[in-house]
């Protein structure tokens, strides 16, 4: 079962990687990071896709319909962010204990296979060990 930092070194494996992160979306803060971030900043980065993690993560319209189910699954699965040159895919990881925390990896749009890097990021947080 990889760490974090294992679990980055496969993610910028992926076609047209250009950074990975793992990012905290309640405090923003990157616990983890490889690679180039838009800006040149990956802690800026991390800040706001963790924005953006938290918006959506507290949106009904974008979670389940869980009644008085607590569980500590995130509410999202992943997010895709698309643009001329580049997507950003944030896959939430389940924890034992809060589940807030994501996979941020950045691809190049030209050499990028978005499906799988959707596919291998759902793998990885599926055998992170956190703590």
């Amino acid at each position: 079962m990889p760490g974090i930092d294992e679990c980055l070194l496969e993610a910028m494996r992926l076609p047209g990687a250009r950074g990975a992160a793992l990012v905290d979306w309640t405090s923003g803060l990157a616990l983890g990071s490889v690679g180039d971030f838009p800006g040149g900043d990956h802690e800026a980065a991390a800040a706001e896709a963790a924005e953006v993690a938290r918006l959506t993560a507290e949106q009904r319209a974008f979670t389940p319909d869980q009644g008085d189910d607590e569980r500590a699954d995130p509410p999202v699965e992943d997010l895709i962010i698309s643009n001329r040159d580049s997507y950003h895919l944030l896959r939430f990881v389940s924890t034992s204990f809060d589940s807030s925390v994501f996979l941020h990896v950045w691809l190049g749009r030209p050499d990028g296979n978005l499906a799988l890097a959707r596919i291998r990021l759902g793998e990885m947080a599926g055998r992170l060990v956190l703590g």
